[in-house]
């Protein structure tokens, strides 16, 4: 008895050990940074800026790989399925960690029990925009329109339990309206149909729609942050106009797989909030309208779990299945 107890001992002090080496080693070969999208997106953009920013600070080279689909759904099962050695690790966001869970009776990956939680990476603020032919020409003025003919407006989206879908619902549900969902394949038909004036009105984000704004193609009401957009000054908040406390954003973060060692976690987070802090994400994230968002690695757990509650009572309230 004693002897096998010596052996289990020397067992876990060995594989200690071991642990301990390989991650004041890590990293010493390439990193996969697993990316749920399609190459030349938002969220593609933003990872391969960072992935250049991290790469020096870890002295290694990052490799984007790309692994679109099924809302973000293929991704997350790449990274949640892979070997937790700190080597592989990837973009997630609000639909992965927030909306799929309500959305979908059963996910190839569980929120809770696969993802090891290393921080944020960014949110891309959402706004009100109408056509600029829409007769509101102020936040006051649409919601008199919207609650004189409830049900009429039209409000687009780029799908079915999207960012946009979900903000719509949000305020439908906070100011007792009925806005019509319009649900397009992509913001960018979405957008196309909004500035041609197919659709009323829209919850959109700011990477894909900035260049619209500054044109004139677009007209927005009211931005869903707690202080006006630098790059919108002359744009209230809701809060400002009356509709307190409404916010609404689409967020990336950063996770590796469960049991992904707490040193290297360590070293990744340390790496990534460095770049995110740093001027030069900050330059290319402003120019992209999205906010740098570090955080610690349980900031980050905890944030995604609030999201998590906050958005799935929408989603169920709304009745929102995606399967």
């Amino acid at each position: 008895m004693k002897k096998t107890f010596s052996r289990l001992l020397f067992a876990l002090s060995a594989s200690a050990i071991m642990h301990a080496s390989a991650a004041a080693d890590f990293p010493d070969r390439t990193m996969r940074w697993v990316v749920p999208y399609a190459a030349g997106g938002t969220t593609d953009v933003m990872a391969r800026h960072l992935a250049a920013e991290m790469g020096p600070l870890l002295g290694q080279t990052v490799v984007i790989d790309n692994k679109p689909g099924a809302a973000s759904i293929i991704g997350a099962t790449q990274i949640a399925r892979s070997t937790p050695d700190g080597y592989t690790f990837g973009t997630v966001d609000s639909g992965t960690l927030a909306f799929n869970p309500a959305l979908y009776s059963e996910l190839t990956y569980d929120v809770e029990k696969d993802f090891t939680f290393i921080g944020g990476l960014g949110r891309m603020p959402l706004v009100l925009a109408v056509n600029p032919n829409f007769p509101a020409k102020s936040l006051q003025e649409f919601m008199e329109i919207v609650r004189k003919e409830p049900g009429k407006t039209t409000s687009a989206s780029s799908g079915h339990g999207s960012p946009l879908h979900v903000a719509l619902e949000l305020f439908n549900q906070r100011e007792g309206v009925s806005l019509l969902h319009v649900p397009y394949k992509g913001s960018a038909p979405a957008l196309q149909d909004l500035m041609s004036g197919q659709v009323d009105s829209m919850f959109v984000d700011l990477p894909p729609s900035i260049q619209m704004i500054h044109s004139g193609k677009l007209r927005v009401l009211a931005v869903a942050t707690p202080k006006r957009l630098d790059v919108l000054p002359d744009v209230p908040t809701f809060d400002e106009l009356g509709i307190k406390g409404f916010e609404a954003y689409a967020w990336q973060g950063f996770v590796s797989p469960r049991n992904t060692p707490e040193a290297v976690v360590g070293k990744l987070s340390n790496a990534l909030n460095t770049a995110l802090k740093s001027d030069v994400i900050g330059k290319k994230f402003d120019a992209l309208g999205i906010q740098p968002m570090p955080m610690e690695p349980a900031e980050f757990e905890a944030f995604a779990k609030s999201e998590g509650k906050l958005w799935g009572d929408v989603i169920r309230k709304a009745g929102i299945k995606l399967d």
